[in-house]
């Protein structure tokens, strides 16, 4: 993303915060416009504030599982900036930490709903547009839980796992077009979602840490880059694939 190139117009969902966040920043470090999209109307406020010096960002109070919010978000978007060409879908929530047989239906299905559905809602809004102007580069974030699952998190395993075969489909399908799907699957990261996963059950985070070789958590910038790398023009034989960002706990 130079100057001698077109204007990349990227919308982050979950872009608010952690991970949505650094890649935002990243985007807007290579030139990008960059829309956030985020259900939390608080966070968006602070963010926007944060960005307001750059004049190329705008923020969407969005419900990624809710079709006619997608809808609108996708239609302000694209009054205001213009067509999307770049796509890193970070919303998601964790759900409970509970015994399988303990978690109701209703969590189970608005884990399902946010983390997966939402991000297939979010690519039929955007990606046909990629997909007439021939370029468009798509990041999925998936989990090394939705690899290696996670005691307790049944729900958001399914939806993780869920994601990693939609990078799948999704990169083959596309693969002709000029648009790129791939996908990224942290492990634990200092995010506000670990906080929330820790204040239910801190020993599952202990457990999840001591995983990582490297025997720290990974920071959110980190994440950040290689997104930034999945959405530049730098990126052009990789698709259907999802990275591991797990600090050598993957390496298969």
């Amino acid at each position: 993303m130079n100057s001698s190139k077109k204007k990349r117009i990227a919308v982050v969902t979950g872009g608010a915060s952690g991970l949505g966040l650094a890649a935002v920043r990243k985007l807007l470090e290579r030139g990008a416009s960059v829309a956030i999209w985020d259900c939390s109307e608080a966070a968006l406020e602070a963010t926007k504030s944060t960005f307001a010096c750059d004049g190329a960002v705008l923020t969407c109070a969005v419900d990624v599982a809710d079709p006619a919010s997608i809808t609108a978000a996708a239609e302000r978007t694209r009054a205001q900036l213009g067509d999307a060409d770049l796509l890193v879908a970070a919303a998601a929530v964790p759900g409970p930490v509970l015994p399988f047989a303990e978690w109701s239906i209703e969590d189970f299905r608005r884990v399902i709903d946010v983390n997966l559905i939402g991000v297939h809602l979010t690519c039929q809004a955007l990606v046909p547009a990629m997909m007439r102007a021939g370029w468009g580069r798509v990041v999925l974030v998936s989990s090394v839980a939705g690899k290696e699952g996670n005691v307790l998190q049944s729900g958001y395993v399914a939806s993780k796992s869920g994601v990693i075969g939609y990078v799948k489909c999704l990169g083959k399908e596309l693969a002709t077009s000029g648009v790129l799907v791939n996908g990224i699957a942290p492990t634990v990261f200092d995010t506000p979602m670990l906080r929330q996963i820790s204040d239910a059950g801190p020993e599952m985070i202990a457990a999840m840490k001591s995983k990582v070789p490297m025997a720290r958590l990974g920071q959110p910038d980190e994440f950040g880059e290689m997104a930034a790398w999945l959405c530049s023009d730098a990126c052009s034989f990789t698709t259907g694939m999802t990275f591991d960002l797990s600090g050598g706990r993957s390496t298969y």
